[in-house]
């Protein structure tokens, strides 16, 4: 409990300063009782979490305080965004007498439950039909990609290496599990953000909660402490991170920053998105310190994680938004000086180059393991899949036992290669059709709209970078956590920018 108390100390103390030098930015798209309401039940759980001594009395505090927050909130989706990681995705299972397993709760499944839901709900019964908007070709494919993942069962890689049978009701359970994880999100993101002020409301309050967690991740690597670590072993459960993992989450001479996004991969695609976002939403900052000082440290955070895909994302992410707006190849020309100038210049430093050494290829790397494994795991993923086209092959983990960690997981850090291994070409076309669909809708808009409203193309433009370079980040990663929910989120928030665009051309 003392390890707890100075944990939560230090991130209680970051994070008042981040909200105090935040809320002039988040108050310009955001009414002040909103900005206090949500920083407020963010302190409320972070305090509750650190102190509760398991995870049921801390969900007996959160349910509550969550449900009266996204009721009196304006906009749902900016709470969301911004108490995403108030604490790790830590999964707890819920005791039932007489099944095995019901299905386990984290923070992302009671925000699901206190403010998705209850904000869908309100969304049916709103008077303002337009909003609904009934279904759509994104809808579509979302709602094709969760019936395929019913038809066809994917057996959990157990260590005992028994093959679990599919059962009415765990059929029942995924497409329970697949509304409240995936679809509702979806849904309200999409339906939700009803005008250009909520875009900038949420992405403005994602950059909020992401600028904290930067500056909790350049703490965590300059002191070699992980600042979540003590929650999940106050609550009892085995960590997937903690003191006795630290191995595991060094790259070099540095520890591998995580905060509250349940891993150092994880956090590092949430700033790089949070950069993208950044990149639209400082040009209603005035102050142009501001704006280099919050860049700044969303990249620090980045490097923090020293997260190789997401690093190289966050560069394509600068490069895509320069190349997709006004006066393309001056800013082209311009974003690609500033990355080298950004590289040439870190190069020179102890610390930059202990960076560029950390990355395999490039100077002395210490982790050639990981890109031999993920080589490998290309390889063999290539073999299943040719044997199994179409519809997958759902038993294709024990085929894969060469592959087996010293962790005892088979790691499939390749998003695309998961979802083809156990749904086939199939799933992946499903898969990747409802973020293609939001892609082309916000290019189409941007397009149109790009000679007479600049402002709101480039928040199309933001959006298409951050596409862009989720796209290219989840060929090495796993589709979990914060992946998960951002992929979904982006959308989302493009279905909901094409919408208001559209709006925008009736008028």
């Amino acid at each position: 409990m003392t390890g707890s108390l100075k944990q939560m100390v230090v991130v209680l103390a970051i994070a008042i300063a981040i909200f105090r030098f935040g809320k002039p930015i988040a108050l310009l798209f955001s009414t002040e009782s909103d900005f206090s309401r949500r920083r407020n039940v963010w302190f409320v759980l972070t305090v509750t979490a650190f102190l509760s001594p398991s995870f049921w009395l801390f969900a007996l505090v959160a349910i509550p305080v969550l449900a009266w927050a996204g009721r009196r909130d304006t906009n749902p989706v900016a709470l969301y965004l911004i108490l995403l990681h108030v604490i790790p995705p830590i999964p707890v299972e819920i005791p039932v007498v007489g099944i095995n397993e019901l299905f386990s709760l984290d923070n992302y499944r009671l925000l699901s439950f206190c403010v998705l839901i209850p904000a869908a709900w309100r969304l049916r019964k709103s008077k303002d039909t337009a909003r609904i908007r009934g279904l759509h070709a994104m809808d579509f494919s979302l709602l094709a990609f969760g019936a395929l993942h019913l038809l066809i069962y994917v057996p959990p890689d157990l260590p005992s290496h028994v093959i679990l049978t599919d059962s009415a009701t765990n059929v029942i359970r995924r497409a329970f599990l697949f509304l409240v994880d995936v679809y509702v999100l979806y849904f309200v993101v999409s339906r939700s953000c009803c005008s250009r002020r909520a875009l900038l409301e949420s992405m403005s309050a994602f950059c909020l909660a992401s600028a904290l967690m930067a500056s909790l991740a350049v703490f965590e690597t300059s002191r070699r402490w992980l600042l979540y670590s003590g929650i999940s072993e106050q609550w009892g459960i085995r960590p997937a991170y903690g003191p006795q993992y630290v191995e595991f989450f060094v790259r070099g001479s540095f520890l591998r920053a995580q905060a509250s996004a349940g891993h150092a991969l994880s956090l590092g695609y949430l700033l790089a998105i949070a950069f993208g976002f950044w990149l639209y939403i400082q040009s209603y900052v005035k102050s142009k310190r501001w704006r280099i000082l919050v860049a700044i440290l969303l990249c620090l955070g980045l490097l923090a994680t020293q997260a190789r895909g997401p690093v190289i994302g966050t560069i394509g992410i600068y490069i895509a938004y320069a190349a997709l707006g006004p006066r393309a190849m001056p800013r082209l020309f311009k974003a690609v000086g500033v990355v080298a100038l950004v590289i040439g210049a870190a190069s020179l430093t102890p610390f930059g180059a202990t960076i560029i050494d950390s990355i395999p290829y490039l100077g002395n790397s210490p982790d050639e393991e990981s890109v031999d494994y993920r080589l490998r795991l290309a390889e063999r993923s290539w073999e299943l899949i040719q044997m199994h086209p179409f519809l997958g092959d759902q038993l294709a983990m024990s085929k894969m036992e060469d592959l087996r960690q010293g962790q005892g997981i088979i790691d499939i850090v390749n998003t695309y290669a998961g979802v083809t291994l156990f749904s086939g070409l199939i799933g992946l076309v499903l898969f990747l059709a409802v973020i293609l669909i939001g892609l082309f809708k916000v290019y189409r808009v941007s397009n149109e709209i790009m000679r007479r409203d600049q402002s709101y193309a480039l928040l199309g433009v933001s959006l298409m970078a951050c596409i862009f370079g989720t796209l290219f980040i989840l060929g090495s990663s796993s589709f979990v956590f914060g992946y998960a929910k951002m992929f979904y989120v982006l959308a989302g928030l493009a279905a909901a920018y094409a919408y208001v665009g559209k709006l925008s051309e009736r008028r």
